[in-house]
């Protein structure tokens, strides 16, 4: 068995049910990872297709024993149970559910498919802010720069709580 490393998800949607449907994927993500823990919930103005609803975010960690590309196996299984369909979604567009790898310990990876720390993370408050809710002292694993600097260098991108998960 290898060892547990520290995961940090960022999980999106703005089709159907959305705090129903980030409910039943925190339900599976806990499955697959040990010690759960869980952002406050946020509401989010869409950024690179605008022609859509608000989307509902939040992110999560744990410890999770397999490699970056066995958990990217793991949250794509758990976006198809969800209604996630990829071939016929618009990119950047409407989506019951999205899971992305924020952080997965200290990897820093560069695949056709998997980009770890997450590509567009830094440049995103909507991963940012719930991520920092979880881990305030984070430091992006390549530079060593603060992801909370970081975040307060973007400008205000209308990122609100919106609750959490089980309520208001």
């Amino acid at each position: 068995m290898s060892e547990k490393v520290l995961a940090v998800l960022g999980l999106g949607s703005n089709r159907g049910d959305s705090r129903a449907l980030l409910g039943m994927a925190v339900r599976d993500l806990s499955e697959i990872l040990e010690d759960l823990r869980l952002s406050s919930m946020y509401r989010t103005a869409p950024q690179d297709y605008a022609d859509q609803d608000d989307f509902l975010n939040l992110a999560c960690s744990g410890l999770y024993g397999g490699s970056a590309r066995e958990l990217l196996d793991a949250i794509h299984g758990i976006e198809d149970r969800h209604g996630r369909d990829r071939e016929s979604e618009i990119s950047k567009g409407p989506r019951t559910l999205d899971i992305d790898i924020l952080l997965f310990g200290d990897a820093v990876m560069r695949e056709p498919d998997l980009v770890i720390p997450h590509e567009r993370m830094r440049q995103r408050q909507f991963a940012l802010v719930p991520m920092l809710e979880l881990l305030p002292d984070s430091a992006d694993p390549e530079t060593g720069e603060s992801y909370g600097l970081i975040n307060r260098s973007l400008g205000d991108q209308g990122v609100k709580k919106a609750g959490t998960i089980h309520g208001n």
